[in-house]
C-alpha cells in the first residue's frame, strides 16, 4: 500500500455536521482531500449535512446508519473558493434513480436543489 493512499484515508473527517462551520474551515477540509472541492450529502427532510469523505456512498451510508431515509438523501460537492452557483455542483452516482424521476447524477429537481441549497446556507457560513 502506498504512503500517499494511508496519508489520503488519514486525512479524511466523515462527519454529520452539528453546527455551523466557516468557508475557511470547509477549504481546510477541501485541502486535505480534493483540493478546491469537498463532497457532501444532505437529507433534505431532516435538514443534515454529512461532509468529507472520498465517495458520497459513504456519507450516505454514515446518514442511512443514523436514522436518513434513502430517498430524502442527495449528494453534491461544494467548492470553497467559488460564489454563487459556482459553490454547489449538483452532482453525485448516489442521485441516479429513476423511481424518483431523477435518471442522472444530477439533482434535477428544482425543490429539492432548493432544499439542498438551504442546508448548505444554514451550516456554512461567511
Amino acid at each position: 500500500m502506498s504512503s500517499f493512499f494511508i496519508t489520503f484515508v488519514k486525512t479524511l473527517a466523515m462527519q454529520i455536521l452539528q453546527t455551523a462551520i466557516t468557508r475557511a474551515e470547509l477549504a481546510a477540509l477541501a485541502e486535505n482531500t480534493f483540493g478546491d472541492m469537498i463532497k457532501c450529502v444532505a437529507d433534505v427532510k431532516q435538514g443534515l449535512l454529512a461532509i468529507d469523505a472520498e465517495l458520497q456512498a459513504d456519507l450516505e451510508r454514515l446518514l442511512l446508519e443514523n436514522g436518513s431515509a434513502g430517498e430524502d438523501l442527495w449528494g453534491f460537492n461544494l467548492y470553497p473558493e467559488e460564489e454563487g452557483e459556482d459553490f454547489i455542483e449538483y452532482d453525485s452516482l448516489i442521485n441516479i434513480r429513476s423511481w424518483q424521476n431523477n435518471p442522472t447524477r444530477d439533482v434535477l429537481d428544482p425543490d429539492v436543489r432548493e432544499a439542498i441549497k438551504q442546508i448548505v446556507e444554514q451550516f456554512i457560513i461567511g
